[in-house]
């Protein structure tokens, strides 16, 4: 395997003031880059709320050498990459991911959209107004005003109790005074001195070098401004309050003039405060029926300011959960230097940069995050106890959270020729010494993929469980409740894993490192059959969703046929049917999984299944997603599982994503969460259609989808053949070996195999997608707008007319 340690980043500051930190990660398959300008919304004049986020959005409406159509955000993903950008208080940050073939293009787009940003007025005036979408949003979530809420103990000088959201008022589009103030804002902060970048990818130091100093040069010069210092967090000489609700208790700590390690220190502090395992504060509130959770985070660090939130769920008096903090706080600070914490954590963070993609390495590099906590740190968090209020005279009742079990390295066992406890119940369950030719391990109910390389630390499990049932959603509740310590655990071990139910089935995923993976799945498996695991009276509730994002939510329950509800969590096991999947595992890790695949609940091997077809059927479903907002979610499967259908759909999909955002989100403003793609849910391709407006009803947001899926094959003939030919290449890259991360081969190999695929099905689809001409491309819109594979449409609205089927 690769050297999982890799030497601090390169940093350096250019002639012309920009600073860049650059890492070579040979193994990594894309490249990120992360751009941050020290400048955000409380840098902008108290006339113009909302400015700084304003031109944020404008530099993504292109350029002239780069229109939107060719811009980064359409570049980006024309080349199955990703990008975002964020605006915070003191910064805005831009960034974006790529293969490394395509990352110079983008580089020289994110370039070229700093240095000549379109301001004309007919932009602004669009952009002005998906910006106030998202106001009107925003002042309608529950959570979001909660949030906003958490500073008003804190000085109303301060900058955090002002408004920046902008909206239509704030942002006076045709007042010269609004664009002098634009132009001042973007002239003064957006220069190379006020500005860093960090470039992550496989290519060489010096490849990497020379990318950064060609975009440091399209960039105007300037020098650093500095940031001007906001006034103190409290206007009396308290340092903390309260704000206490029904079932939830906030403490809020503020703090002045902190050494720049105290970040360092915040962090440290804040991972062993919300440490849920066995030992740790939460624990011992849950044991003594104090508390049901706690979440501690810094919701601001800036100029040796900072204020910590320690959110609990719980019905006790304030003043019992917060004597108990302080006191648990005074027990922390009595261990000195925390000498076996700090290597723990310190393995935590190893773990995390090992398993972290490009973009996460290259904002981690731009956000200067330390290794773990240093001398400089400990000093710093010593101050920080103290000026919380730890005591010196705390209680004998605590103890240090457990080591993470997951974080040391054990000796795999040996491989067996048979898994030990198999009996004829587990009957098509084999190792791979077992299952030497192909067909015999496709057919097996536990498949070893050998598509991808076994030669690297990361590696993906898959897990598929059919019930007779559909379990109860307290139930599943329950169960994903109970598995939230060992899911952190295992998270900070380098192994992602989650454990949902769509209808009546279950899936269990994990991606990440493999070695710690045999032993994370055995303790999942003890956990979810244990039977004391089943009902919980009261299951948390989870934080409310945008309506689009509920759709997109439910959308894969629906792509199963319904079934009767079950909260019997042993019936539900005992009726159970699985199959798996695992790619990039190495032959160590194999035979160290047989303990816990030998205990497997239910009975191995699925009996396969089509998907739920819905051919020519249009599928009407109507959703309460609590909200004033219109939101629709329209999905269009293809009508076979075949590779041809599949690749056109993928073509179709590539093709039409950049249009259908600057049609619906840029020329029409109908809201701004609007996007299209394609998905793949229980093996079923199609695309899926998304639009959350504020003010366009469900029926017409439908009418201008249908518009411009009718529109779709003029628009193809009129695509030139260059173009025409770059893109379908460009779509057929990424599936590149060299180009596809693991974690989205792993997903694209479960989804090859959930719709019957064979395992060379990464190999097939790029040549199938090659295969796709202009006219194979029309006529999949033909397929397409006939719902030759049916359309499912869930919406916050009713169903439109006679032509659609309701559903529920």
């Amino acid at each position: 395997m690769p050297a999982l340690n890799h030497p601090r980043p390169c940093t350096e500051t250019l002639a012309n003031g920009l600073r860049v930190t650059l890492r070579h990660v040979p193994e990594l398959k894309r490249c990120a880059a992360a751009l941050r300008v020290y400048a955000g919304s409380h840098d902008v004049s108290l006339a113009w709320p909302g400015l700084a986020h304003f031109l944020e959005h404008l530099l993504f409406l292109g350029t002239e050498r780069f229109p939107a159509d060719n811009a980064l955000m359409a570049y980006v993903q024309g080349h199955g990459g990703q990008v975002n950008a964020r605006t915070r208080e003191h910064t805005t940050d831009f960034f974006f991911e790529l293969p490394p073939l395509a990352f110079s293009g983008g580089l020289e787009r994110l370039s070229d959209m700093l240095a000549h940003p379109r301001m004309n007025l007919d932009d602004q005036q669009r952009e002005r107004e998906v910006l106030h979408a998202e106001f009107v949003a925003w002042s309608q979530d529950a959570n979001a005003q909660q949030q906003l809420a958490l500073f008003d103990g804190l000085s109303p000088a301060h900058p955090l109790r002002g408004f920046h959201a902008g909206n239509r008022d704030s942002l006076p589009v045709l007042r010269s005074e609004f664009q002098q103030a634009l132009d001042e804002f973007y002239q003064r902060f957006y220069r190379t001195g006020q500005m860093s970048l960090s470039l992550v990818g496989p290519q060489s130091l010096d490849e990497l070098t020379a990318m950064a100093q060609r975009f440091g040069a399209a960039i105007p010069v300037g020098e650093d401004v500095p940031q001007q210092t906001p006034t103190r967090l409290m206007a009396s000489a308290a340092t903390s309050y309260q704000q206490v609700n029904e079932r939830r208790l906030d403490l809020l700590f503020t703090f002045e003039a902190l050494p720049e390690s105290s970040t360092q220190a915040l962090a440290f502090l804040c991972h062993w405060l919300n440490a849920a395992k066995s030992g740790g504060l939460l624990a011992k509130l849950r044991e003594d029926g104090l508390a049901d959770s706690l979440k501690a985070v810094p919701l601001y660090q800036f100029a040796g300011q900072a204020l910590l939130h320690i959110e609990f769920a719980t019905t006790q008096p304030a003043k019992v959960i917060q004597e108990r903090l302080l006191d648990w706080l005074g027990f922390f600070a009595s261990h000195h230097d925390w000498e076996n914490l700090r290597e723990e954590y310190a393995a935590v963070l190893q773990r995390q940069r090992q398993v972290s993609a490009a973009l996460q390495r290259a904002q981690q590099d731009m956000e200067q995050i330390e290794a773990g906590l240093s001398e400089t740190g400990v000093v710093a968090l010593k101050d920080i106890l103290i000026k919380i209020g730890a005591v010196d005279n705390f209680s004998s009742e605590w103890q240090l959270p457990t080591p993470n079990p997951f974080l040391r390295t054990e000796t795999p066992a040996p491989s067996a020729g048979l898994i030990r406890g198999q009996t004829s119940k587990h009957r098509g369950l084999r190792t791979f010494a077992q299952d030497r030719s192909r067909s015999r391990r496709e057919n097996s109910s536990m498949q070893f993929n050998q598509a991808l390389s076994d030669n690297t630390a990361d590696g993906a499990i898959y897990l598929r469980w059919r019930l007779e049932s559909k379990p109860h959603p307290r139930l599943q509740s329950s169960l994903e409740n109970r598995l939230q310590p060992l899911r952190e655990e295992a998270r900070q071990a380098g192994v992602d894993f989650s454990f949902s139910a769509s209808g009546n089935e279950w899936l269990l995923k994990m991606t990440g490192l493999q070695e710690p993976m045999p032993t994370v799945l055995e303790h999942a498996l003890k956990e979810l059959t244990n039977a004391d695991a089943g009902f919980s009276p009261e299951a948390s509730k989870s934080t409310a969703l945008l309506p689009i994002k509920q759709l997109l939510k439910a959308l894969p329950d629906y792509c199963l046929a319904p079934t009767a509800v079950s909260d019997d969590l042993q019936q539900l096991w005992s009726s159970a049917r699985w199959e798996g999947l695992a790619t990039g595992l190495s032959a160590q890790t194999q035979a160290a999984m047989a303990f816990a695949l030998s205990r497997m609940p239910g009975t191995a091997g699925i009996q396969a299944l089509p998907a739920l077809s819905i051919n020519s059927q249009r599928l009407w479903t109507q959703l309460d997603v609590d909200s004033s907002e219109h939101a629709l979610l329209l999905f269009c499967p293809t009508a076979s599982l075949d590779m041809a259908d599949e690749a056109a759909w993928r073509l179709l999909a590539h093709v039409c994503q950049t249009p259908f955002y600057q049609r619906l989100r840029v020329e029409m403003q109908l809201g701004y969460a609007v996007f299209s793609g394609l998905r793949q849910i229980h093996g079923q391709t199609g695309i899926v259609f998304g639009v959350q407006s504020p003010g366009v009803a469900t029926l017409d947001l439908l009418g201008h989808i249908e518009h411009f899926l009718r529109g779709l094959e003029g628009m193809i003939d009129n695509i030139d053949d260059v173009t025409f030919n770059g893109q379908r290449q460009a779509l057929a890259n990424q599936f590149d070996s060299a180009a596809l991360p693991d974690t989205q081969a792993a997903e694209l190999l479960w989804q090859g195999k959930l719709a019957g695929h064979s395992s060379d099905y990464l190999m097939q689809l790029p040549q199938a997608i090659l295969l796709i001409d202009r006219s194979a491309l029309v006529a999949a819109v033909r397929r397409l707008n006939h719902a030759e594979g049916g359309w499912r449409c869930l919406a916050s609205g009713p169903c439109p007319n006679t032509s659609w089927q309701v559903t529920k």
